[in-house]
């Protein structure tokens, strides 16, 4: 299930109340196994939630986080089951190059001054685990993670369950000049069910903001056809990207999907996805 699709920033308007404008977080239910979430952007705090005014409620599961930006791990601190101590959350995330550990970077990231209280003050028991490019397994879910293109340490997560695949590449730096794909985004993308990738720029504005970390459109629906993927999710729009353009934009690259052999949809807040493995 998509909690929160943006990038950059969280936003709210009258323009963005159909796709939803809180940023990138995403829960994918494995059955009786336990709950992996996709980043740790405001969309969190709709997880594990029903109704925010509710008591918090126990959480046990797994958070694959692609890298630290303010976007992406916002949320953790308003993550209502942090506030339960039966609450235990592991958090897989890309190691850092100065040697600090994951725990000390949230540590300072969420405590006085800039949060009221300190992270290890909530109730909930939350590990770190720090990845690189490594293959590893979660309960009887398999993971592959890999560094990807991106300013700072940034992964992408491969997770199969059920002999069904998930990608997802949340923010991917697009190459200037033609497209192409490093070994490893390529290794991530491959036959994938269900690819959730960076669309966040027009060409237009890709050309004035080619070096941001970010991909266009055209750039992901290319990934998705040169890897063979099945059904592609537009994802991390820019803030500035109105319900009206995304509707322009579901509209114009469906059937141009549709030609290249793999289905297209743009996600939105609270937008639930059934993955399945397709047998040609």
């Amino acid at each position: 299930m998509f909690h929160g699709v943006r990038g950059s920033t969280a936003c709210h308007s009258r323009d963005t109340q159909r796709y939803g404008g809180n940023t990138s977080c995403v829960s994918v239910d494995i059955g009786a196994a336990s709950p992996i979430i996709f980043d740790l952007g405001t969309g969190l705090r709709y997880l594990n939630c029903d109704d925010l005014d509710a008591q918090p409620k126990p959480f046990v599961g797994v958070c694959l986080l692609t890298h630290l930006h303010w976007d992406h791990t916002q949320g953790l601190p308003f993550f209502k089951s942090l506030l339960h101590r039966d609450t235990v959350l592991d958090i897989y995330a890309p190691r850092q190059p100065d040697g600090v550990s994951l725990h000390d970077t949230f540590i300072k990231k969420i405590s006085p001054p800039l949060f009221p209280i300190c992270l290890d003050e909530f109730a909930a028991t939350i590990n770190f685990h720090e990845i690189g490019d490594d293959d590893f397994e979660i309960g009887t879910t398999k993971v592959m993670s890999r560094f990807v293109p991106h300013p700072g340490p940034t992964i992408g997560f491969r997770v199969t369950a059920n002999k069904t695949t998930v990608t997802y590449l949340s923010d991917h730096q697009q190459p200037l000049g033609n497209f192409a794909l490093t070994a490893g985004a390529r290794e991530l993308c491959q036959n994938s069910d269900l690819l959730i990738h960076d669309s966040q720029y027009t060409p237009a504005e890709f050309a004035t903001k080619s070096n941001w970390g970010h991909s266009t459109l055209e750039f992901a629906m290319w990934v998705a056809e040169t890897t063979s993927v099945k059904r592609l999710a537009l994802f991390h729009h820019d803030p500035s990207r109105t319900d009206d353009a995304l509707d322009v934009i579901a509209g114009r690259l469906g059937q141009i999907a549709k030609n290249r052999g793999f289905e297209v949809f743009v996600a939105a807040d609270e937008m639930s996805v059934k993955v399945s493995a397709v047998v040609s």
